[in-house]
């Protein structure tokens, strides 16, 4: 394990020109290029703001703030999560042709890429810092958990990048059913919607859900001027570690089937 580890930290020029190839490979076609980093989360919002507001004629469950602030954190957050669960679930593959003739750390894979999401989720910042300006809400000092939430976000995020991309090599239908596990956990989570809508009996879906945790933990930071609930977030920051140290294990251990697998 120690090796290992030493190995990946030999190999950090690499994880460097991962993470930058990644960044510059999502709009290397497009016009707007690197305009899509904030174009994407606003355009996700005034998609949702219409569905909800102006079809559903809901929005108005959130007390003291406007729905568009309420919504555009939960999407932004969303959005790293999600992406970052997608594209490192799929991060061995999409490199099988490069770990089949030079070996490397696999872990390296799914690991570039939620750093390049984090990336992505810093440009998502500008737009939610943009609505707080628009509706007049100004952070207080509450603001200094920020750096620790996305730190807890990070580590939770390689700890489930790490397992799927080492199961989908094996079972590729993975990835088919992540499409549908993720829009679950979108719907399950107060993305769109306020958890205390739930029925008490479906309250634990909340309670227990750690992206509900997550994107709570962000609107009270930003949004409500409150301290997240640091016990929660402890509890999946510890489980996220355990989970990554044993996965980070097993790949030290089983790359061979890895290389066999592809």
């Amino acid at each position: 394990m120690k090796t290992y580890l030493q190995e990946i930290l030999r190999r950090k020029d690499l994880l460097f020109y991962l993470v930058k190839s990644g960044l510059k490979a999502e709009h290397r076609n497009s016009y707007l290029g690197y305009f899509w980093w904030l174009l994407d989360p606003l355009l996700n919002v005034l998609v949702y703001y219409f569905l909800v507001v102006i079809i559903l004629g809901r929005g108005d469950d959130v007390e003291n703030y406007p729905y568009p602030l309420f919504l555009v954190i939960g999407l932004v957050v969303w959005r790293w999560i999600s992406s970052a669960v997608n594209s490192s679930a799929k991060s061995i593959l999409r490199y099988s042709s490069i770990i089949n003739q030079v070996y490397l750390p696999k872990s390296i894979f799914p690991l570039s890429f939620t750093i390049s999401q984090m990336f992505n989720f810093l440009f998502g910042l500008i737009v939610i810092a943009i609505f707080l300006a628009i509706f007049g809400v100004m952070p207080e000092w509450h603001i200094i958990y920020l750096p620790l939430l996305v730190l807890i976000t990070m580590i939770f995020l390689m700890a489930v990048g790490f397992v799927l991309a080492y199961v989908t090599v094996f079972v590729r239908d993975i990835d088919n059913i992540l499409t549908y596990v993720t829009r679950i956990f979108f719907y399950a989570s107060p993305i769109i919607w306020v958890g205390g809508r739930l029925p008490p009996e479906y309250s634990f879906f909340v309670d227990i859900n750690p992206i509900a945790i997550i994107v709570t933990a962000y609107r009270d930071i930003l949004m409500n001027h409150q301290t997240p609930d640091f016990i929660s977030l402890g509890i999946i920051t510890v489980i996220s570690i355990v989970v990554g140290v044993l996965a980070l294990y097993h790949y030290s251990r089983n790359e061979h089937k890895i290389i066999k697998a592809l």
